[in-house]
């Protein structure tokens, strides 16, 4: 499949008014494709991170940088793509088993992951290698561009 139909951006409806702005996010399907059963953050990272590293089995996220901004690594194991979270009106979709890194954190940078599993270390794939062999695809090595 490719890559570019594997994950998806949203944009979250923007009820800002000359009070400020006000995003609103509506899961069951409207906005999130999936029933939230987690929610985390990261934040105090810089542009030296690299956070995520990994691929999940069955585990789909969103992700929204509600403050400040950081860039998403995508990879399918045949292709990738990077996509700029900049704004706190969009979030990034992505499906199990599509490999992730998260990098470029600016210094106010907060990324939101809504995710539709409770943690399991058991699904999560960390090695890139072992995430090739798991899709049925030649090793090789992941280029960091």
């Amino acid at each position: 499949m490719n890559i570019d139909e594997q994950y998806r951006v949203i944009d979250f409806k923007d009820f800002g008014d000359e009070r400020g702005k006000l995003y609103v996010i509506e899961g069951e399907g409207i906005d999130i494709p999936f029933d939230v059963k987690r929610v985390f953050y990261m934040y105090d990272s810089d542009d030296t991170v690299v956070r995520g590293q990994h691929a999940n089995r069955e585990t789909e996220f969103v992700l929204i940088n509600v403050s400040g901004k950081s860039r998403v690594r995508v990879d399918n194991g045949v292709e990738s793509r990077v996509i700029d979270l900049d704004r706190p009106g969009i979030g990034l979709y992505l499906p199990p088993m599509l490999w992730k890194d998260m990098y470029e954190f600016s210094s106010d940078s907060v990324l939101l992951v809504l995710a539709s599993r409770h943690y399991d270390p058991h699904e999560y794939i960390r090695d890139y290698q072992e995430y090739l062999k798991a899709l049925n695809l030649p090793v090789h090595e992941k280029e960091l561009t």
